[in-house]
């Protein structure tokens, strides 16, 4: 008997599993989802690091020449998003154009990149808490406060584990009043960088500026290689399709909308901290701390620390939907247990994934060293870029597939081929460990699926 692993699935089926989803977010809720997980603790630090190390003031030109690349990936998801408004984000894209075993693929990357991602912001958020904490006079004991490692005496990052059980439950009692709490938890975010991007404005030396381009452009070439990863995140947008209001119109908005935000706020901190600091002096652990101690603002410091701690937030609340709602998709097509792809009676959202997914999450985050880990986050995600990029192709030839009044790709098929390669360009920078790493994951999942997934995908059923 041969096997056809790239049978296709249909979206008809996934529109009709789907449908049960409550319809409840608008173009507003999506960029809430999408700046909520883009921007994190990243915007306090990057800025300076790429200054100091790689581009100098010219740093804000790393910024925008990242987003121009970035944006080709986003329109191709915008693309997907408005003629395929189904959960499972590029997983379920990729069943649908590619075949059962490349969509396989695309969604275990987006398991390690969602959940990893999470595991790891949780101890960042903890490590943040900890601090205000003893800002108080309150310790943790030793044994509660880090990874599984008896030899150090850390036992458990109990911070870690509640604040992920603490979202998962938010999660769970329903999307509307969740999307309220990500909604204000945003605004506030962004407040915050204002307040610094027009507190630091009037702080602006203009001698800092020069030299602009003290490594050149191929310094500013380096820093937006670097800058690219401080936007991935905006593909978790994509997977609330089947709870969104009218998805032609803003599935894209969302995605797009993300990243123009984004955009504005990574170049306007870029701007204003090489104008107050020399970037030979910014490489240090919190540059946009350690900008406003160097002029005499301790209280906007300390209240970048809460927005660092609001940004963690958001970002766990985004990936921990998205990740329960790929593991929801996967489940319904039977390439994971079943049960995994049931939705709720009553709430008619994924309760056992949401739960599964918090679960695992939660020992990575409380029991596991993760700090060797993170950069395979950015290898799954730039996999997932890139076959959605190069996925417009098929999916433009694809008649039953109908695209009338949504978003499409400008200058196709040019653009979707750029974005494409521009994402291999972006893995060709990675380093070896992260593609042993990568190896050793992919190797588990095509296990898994030729073991199970394959036997049990409900596409075993129909003829090929």
């Amino acid at each position: 008997m041969s096997l056809n692993i790239m049978r296709k699935e249909s979206l008809d089926r996934y529109l009709g599993e789907d449908k049960l989803f409550v319809k409840s977010m608008n173009a507003r809720d999506l960029m809430a989802i999408g700046i909520g997980t883009v921007i994190g603790t990243g915007i306090f630090i990057l800025p300076g690091t790429i200054a100091a190390n790689s581009a100098g003031p010219g740093v804000s030109l790393s910024f925008l020449f990242s987003a121009i690349v970035c944006a080709l990936a986003a329109m191709c998801y915008a693309e997907f998003a408005s003629a395929l408004p189904v959960a499972g984000s590029a997983y379920s894209y990729g069943n649908v154009v590619f075949g059962e075993f490349l969509g396989w693929l695309l969604g275990w990357a987006l398991v390690l990149e969602y959940m990893l991602a999470v595991a790891s912001v949780s101890t960042g958020w903890a490590a943040y808490f900890n601090t205000l904490l003893e800002g108080f006079g309150i310790h943790l004991p030793k044994a509660l406060s880090g990874p599984f490692d008896p030899a150090h005496g850390t036992y458990i990052n109990i911070v870690a584990v509640v604040i992920v059980l603490l979202i998962t439950v938010m999660l769970a009692r329903g999307m509307q009043s969740s999307l309220r709490i990500n909604n204000i938890a945003v605004f506030l975010k962004i407040a915050i960088i204002l307040i610094f991007i027009i507190v630091g404005f009037f702080f602006i030396k203009p001698q800092n500026y020069h030299p602009f381009l003290p490594y050149h452009m191929k310094g500013v070439i380096h820093g937006a290689t670097i800058g690219f990863f401080a936007y991935l995140g905006f593909d978790c947008v994509s997977s609330s399709a089947a709870e969104v209001k009218n998805p032609k119109r803003n599935m894209p908005l969302g995605i797009i909308g993300t990243l123009a935000v984004a955009t504005i706020l990574y170049t306007g901190v870029a701007v204003v901290l090489t104008g107050m600091v020399k970037y030979t002096k910014l490489d240090v652990a919190n540059p946009v701390a350690f900008a406003l101690q160097m002029v005499h603002q301790d209280w906007l410091a300390e209240l970048l620390s809460i927005g660092a701690l609001i940004g963690m937030f958001t970002m766990m609340v985004s990936m921990i939907y998205s990740s329960s709602r790929l593991i929801y998709a996967i489940g319904r097509d039977g390439l994971l247990p079943s049960f995994l792809g049931k939705l709720d009676k009553k709430s008619h959202s994924p309760q056992v994934a949401l739960w599964i997914v918090a679960i695992i999450i939660a020992i990575m985050g409380g029991l596991v060293s993760l700090d060797q880990l993170t950069s395979l986050v950015n290898i799954g995600t730039l996999f997932a870029f890139m076959l959605v990029s190069f996925g417009i192709i098929p999916l433009r030839k694809r008649k039953d597939i109908g695209n009338r009044g949504g978003f499409k790709v400008p200058l196709y098929p040019v653009l979707p081929i750029l974005s494409g390669l521009a994402c291999l360009g972006m893995m060709t920078q990675l380093q070896k460990e992260t593609y042993i790493g990568a190896a050793i994951w992919f190797g588990i999942g095509i296990i898994i699926y030729f073991t199970y997934g394959y036997w049990h995908s409900k596409l075993a059923d129909k003829k090929q």
